[in-house]
């Protein structure tokens, strides 16, 4: 929208604009006093400097225009392997998770599997429904943040925020862990290389959220895609077999049955059942992601869970009853994925086997990606409403969201080195905070269509209602089998979060409160600087010229030595007194060697003595021509400014001094 000036006349707003635009090639002028860049600002100079320039676009990409966004976005094709891998992916391991908790039970406990894998289904269904009203309501995204807190309040918001950024680290480390664990299966040699290929993965995955979304999409769309083709192709001809009592009879090591089993209780079945929860993962990732979807966001995010449901409990289903029936037993050593036996079993070790264990690791390593796009849009979400550092809602110039998928990858990969990258281990973390979430935000939603009544509120509020009962329960269960077994990590977690996104959000409301300029309020006003002090180490152009700037603000210009080196110094004042005659050199000694403490107490000691007029720091400061010589210097400049910056009165002003060097000889002219 054009700025509108209706106390300036058109020809002398003219004329202004006229004096306004230096380079009419580089800017173009869009209103009087506004312009657009036509081009990259950035200039790189130097063989190496374009060398690694060239290396970091090919590894991001060209920068992508604001205006560029909506050319971003994803069909259902595209957005299903995107944000439904999570969930589609977890098939691959919560069978196995169920099982080895039922074996503790005994072989003839197995046989539970498939009721324990039916409850799980039906609590999948009453979550997908209720997430269709989330969606319904909150087209915006936000998910299970914006329904709990529109709806409750602050806090349950903000506790459904933290669960889910909690549980989008842990995603990216299961995940990867279990891709790893079906790729060694297959490669047994690699076992002890787990931890390092995770890591290599999470690199590999930053990287490819970092080009954008849109190159995400083609990136690991064709991997979900063909590991849903070859395990269905598995399930079918394994249900075939069974049936026709062509499979040969399963016989397992036996160390891999526990010497003494336990009884078969119902607290077994329950730990079975919160083990098996992992299946609801990635369940809430559509309604937070809608924003990359294409127009009509709503109809394709409802369509994108749906199909990611159908898809998932029918692999989970076969999966299941193929094990359960066949009477299949998790490896103890975690050497073997359960999936892997499946396959085996049906195929044998031939291509299809080999087929099924390649695209199961490529799905499950790829399977993080989902995390990538919720916990970025997560923080850009909570940055916005202040809970945390704007850093987070920055964009980058492939309008990825690149402080989340930094951070998301640098603490999946914390966890992954702590556990050794074993899926068992850190199962007992996972669900508790994504069951929370789906709680608060079924509890938030049934207050939404109390108070919108919208077409169909009495069935969606019960629904919503009958969803926040289930996965109520769950969660309970959940932190309370797991209590001991880790889960207690995350409660504790949950709430520092919590605490740490209140204190973010007090920081920036009273910074605002303080930077609010009301109608009326008088500008804030600076006098000249009654002192210039200069910084010095020794005598050269970079000095001078930051002498000449400093006598430009005051009268009383003060150049400062700090010493640790007295016969140095006093050389120092021979030269000085020679070629210096107006500013005093003041010099202080530096027993311990520290010299911005001393610099910072004389300042700080400065703008006591007058609080009218400020104390202007005046440093001179080397700039090197090349990327590399910035290692060569200590850069001691920078360390004073960040020193200096929280003294009150204080105004610090930076002279640089650019040196033009050759990589050979003397100075450039």
């Amino acid at each position: 929208m054009p700025i509108k000036h209706p106390h300036i006349p058109e020809e002398q707003r003219a004329e202004q604009a006229e004096g306004l635009n230096p380079d009419k090639k580089a800017f173009h002028e869009l209103d009087s006093g506004t312009f657009r860049i036509a081009r990259s600002t950035a200039r790189i100079e130097g063989a190496a400097g374009r060398a690694a320039a060239r290396v970091y676009r090919s590894l991001f990409g060209k920068p992508l225009a604001t205006a560029q966004e909506s050319q971003e976005r994803l069909s259902t094709a595209k957005a299903l392997p995107i944000l439904a891998s999570d969930n589609i992916s977890s098939s691959a391991y919560a069978t196995e998770e169920i099982m080895r908790v039922l074996a503790l039970g005994g072989a003839a406990a197995l046989t539970l599997a498939m009721p324990v894998s039916l409850a799980l289904i039906t609590v999948v269904a009453i979550v997908v429904i209720s997430y269709t009203q989330i969606i319904r309501a909150y087209p915006q995204g936000g998910g299970s943040y914006n329904a709990s807190r529109e709806n409750l309040g602050d806090l349950p918001g903000l506790i459904a925020a933290a669960s889910l950024l909690v549980d989008y680290v842990l995603t990216v480390a299961v995940s990867i862990s279990a891709g790893v664990a079906a790729l060694t299966s297959l490669m047994p040699t690699l076992y002890d290389l787990r931890v390092p290929i995770a890591l290599l993965v999470i690199a590999v995955l930053v990287v490819g959220n970092l080009r954008g979304i849109r190159e995400t999409g083609k990136l690991f769309s064709a991997p979900t895609y063909v590991y849903l083709v070859i395990i269905f192709g598995l399930i079918i001809y394994g249900i075939f077999r069974y049936q026709t009592g062509r499979l040969p009879e399963y016989t397992p090591p036996v160390d891999w049955l526990p010497a003494a089993a336990s009884p078969l209780a119902f607290l077994l079945l329950v730990r079975a059942f919160s083990s098996g929860a992992v299946a609801l993962t990635g369940v809430e990732a559509v309604s937070n992601g809608m924003k990359i979807l294409q127009p009509p966001e709503q109809r394709n995010a409802k369509t994108t869970l749906i199909l990611m449901a159908v898809l998932f409990g029918t692999i989970f289903i076969g999966i299941g009853y193929l094990s359960s029936h066949i009477g299949l037993i998790p490896d103890p050593h975690e050497r073997e994925t359960l999936l892997s036996q499946l396959a085996r079993h049906i195929t044998g070790e031939g291509l299809y086997y080999d087929l099924v264990q390649i695209s199961t690791a490529l799905l499950l390593l790829l399977a993080a990606n989902t995390a990538f796009v919720g916990f970025p849009r997560m923080g850009m979400v909570l940055a916005a409403d202040r809970f945390m550092p704007n850093q987070f809602a920055f964009r980058g110039r492939r309008l990825a969201p690149a402080t989340g998928i930094v951070a998301l990858g640098t603490l999946a990969a914390i966890l992954i080195i702590i556990y050794g990258g074993s899926v068992t281990s850190l199962i007992p973390l996972y669900t508790v905070g994504v069951f929370l979430a789906f709680t608060l935000a079924q509890a938030g939603m049934i207050f939404y269509w109390r108070r919108h009544r919208e077409r169909g509120w009495r069935v969606a509020m019960i629904l919503n209602g009958f969803g926040a009962f289930v996965t109520g329960l769950v969660a309970i269960e959940v932190i309370v089998t797991k209590f001991t077994h880790g889960a207690w990590m995350v409660m504790v977690l949950i709430p520092v979060l919590v605490v740490i996104m209140k204190l973010v959000y007090h920081h920036y409301k009273q910074l605002g409160n303080q930077l609010r300029l009301d109608l009326g309020m008088p500008h804030r006003q600076y006098t000249s600087p009654r002192v210039a002090v200069v910084p010095i180490a020794d005598l050269n152009q970079a000095v001078t010229g930051a002498l000449a700037f400093a006598r430009s603000l005051s009268t009383d210009v003060r150049a400062i030595h700090v010493a640790d080196d007295l016969v140095k110094a006093s050389k120092l004042r021979e030269r000085w007194d020679e070629q210096v005659l107006d500013v005093p050199l003041l010099i202080i000694e530096s027993p311990y060697r520290d010299w911005t403490g001393p610099l910072r107490q004389y300042v700080q000691a400065l703008s006591r003595q007058d609080h009218d007029a400020p104390v202007a720091v005046v440093i001179p400061e080397f700039v090197p021509m090349r990327w590399w010589e910035h290692l060569l210097h200590s850069q001691s400049g920078l360390r004073l400014k960040m020193n200096l910056f929280t003294v009150e009165n204080v105004v610090v002003i930076d002279i640089p001094y650019h040196v033009k060097t050759t990589l050979f000889g003397g100075p450039r002219h």
